[in-house]
C-alpha cells in the first residue's frame, strides 16, 4: 500500500518557518516531514547518511541542519545511538483522529521505539486524549529512560566525529565531506588563518549563505590573505553581518562592501565605528555626496555597495 505524509498550506504561514528558517531550514523540514522512513507515530529511525544521500548534502552540512533544529528551531530530538528521530509537534498537526485501524497502527509503532524519551516528547502535542493516553502508557511502563535525554546531550561531542568518521563514499556516490575538503584545500596559502577560517565558514553555514556553495566560500576566503585590511576575519564577518541585516545573504553583496571598505583604506573594525560616527554629525546632503558607489544609494549607517547581483 501506497504511503503518504500531508503538509497543511498553514505550514507556510508558520511565524518560525517565515521569520526564523532559512531555504536551506525549510527544505530540511519540509524532508523531515515526509521523507520515506516517516512513521504514523512521528518518531522514526534515520541515519545523516541517508539524509546526506537524499539531499545532496555533506553530512557536515546534515549535521549542522540538525543542530540548528534540536538548539536553535527547537523542533526534533535525535538519539545517536538509536538512529531515532521525533519531531515534537507531529501529533497536533497529524494525530487528529483515532479509531481501532488508526490506535493499532500506533501501538504497533511505538513499540519499536528504543528511546522512550522520545515517545514522552511527541506526546506532548497531541490534543487527542485518546491517542496521547496511549503514547503515555509506554511512558508509564519505561519510566526508567525518560531521562536518556540528558545522556544523548552529554554524549553530543562525542558522537558526532564517530559519525563523520563512518562516512560511505559508495552510499554518497563519492561525494565527500565538502567542508573538510575546503579546509584541505586551505592548508596553504592560509595555514595561517585556520581558525579565522572556521569562524567565516560556521558564520557563513549558520546564517543562510548556502551551505553547499563551496565556491563563494573560498572566494570570501581568498580576502584573509589578498586584502590590505588589518583585521581581515572581522571586517569579513562585519561584511557578513551587515548582508544579514540587509537580507543580502549572497557573495557580490559582502564582496562590494568589502571593495568600498578598501578603496577608502577603512582597514580595521574601529575604521568602520569611526566613519559611522562621523557620518551621523554631517548634515544629510554631505553624508550624500560622500557615498563610495559612484552614482549608487548607500545606506547611512554602513559603507557598503548595493548594486545587487554586481560583482
Amino acid at each position: 500500500m501506497a504511503k503518504f505524509r500531508m503538509i497543511r498550506t498553514e505550514f507556510w504561514k508558520n511565524p518560525m518557518v517565515l521569520e526564523e528558517m532559512t531555504p536551506e531550514d525549510k527544505l530540511f523540514y519540509v524532508y523531515l516531514l515526509t521523507n520515506s522512513n516517516t512513521t504514523q507515530i512521528g518518531i522514526y529511525k534515520i541515519t545523516k547518511k541517508q539524509m546526506a544521500f537524499e539531499l545532496g548534502y555533506s553530512l557536515e552540512s546534515v549535521h549542522s541542519l540538525m543542530e540548528r533544529f534540536i538548539n536553535l528551531h527547537k523542533v526534533i530530538r535525535y538519539n545517536p545511538e538509536t538512529r531515532e528521530l521525533a519531531i515534537k509537534y507531529w501529533g497536533k498537526e497529524n494525530l487528529h483522529k483515532a479509531g481501532k485501524p488508526v490506535m493499532d497502527c500506533i501501538f504497533a509503532e511505538l513499540k519499536e521505539v528504543e528511546d522512550i524519551s522520545l515517545i514522552q516528547y511527541v506526546s506532548e502535542s497531541i490534543q487527542k486524549q485518546e491517542i496521547r493516553s496511549l503514547y503515555e502508557s509506554f511512558c508509564e511502563q519505561e519510566g526508567k529512560f525518560i531521562d536518556q535525554e540528558k545522556i544523548n546531550q552529554n554524549e553530543d561531542d562525542t558522537y558526532i566525529d564517530s559519525e563523520l568518521g563512518e562516512l560511505d563514499n559508495a552510499m554518497l556516490g563519492g561525494q565527500i565531506n565538502q567542508q573538510q575538503v575546503l579546509y584541505k584545500e586551505i592548508e596553504s596559502p592560509l595555514e595561517n588563518h585556520q581558525q579565522d577560517v572556521k569562524e567565516i565558514i560556521e558564520f557563513w553555514d549558520a546564517n543562510g549563505f548556502g551551505f553547499t556553495n563551496v565556491n563563494a566560500k573560498e572566494q570570501l576566503l581568498s580576502w584573509l590573505d589578498d586584502s590590505s585590511f588589518l583585521q581581515p576575519k572581522e571586517m569579513i564577518l562585519k561584511a557578513m553581518n551587515i548582508a544579514c541585516a540587509n537580507n543580502k545573504r549572497r557573495l557580490s553583496y559582502v564582496v562590494g562592501i568589502l571593495k568600498n571598505w578598501e578603496n577608502e583604506s577603512l582597514l580595521t573594525v574601529e575604521d568602520i565605528d569611526s566613519y559611522q560616527e562621523n557620518q551621523k554629525s554631517l548634515p544629510k546632503h554631505s553624508q550624500t555626496s560622500q557615498s563610495f558607489s559612484a552614482g549608487r544609494d548607500i545606506p547611512r549607517d554602513f559603507v557598503l555597495d548595493l548594486s545587487d547581483g554586481d560583482e
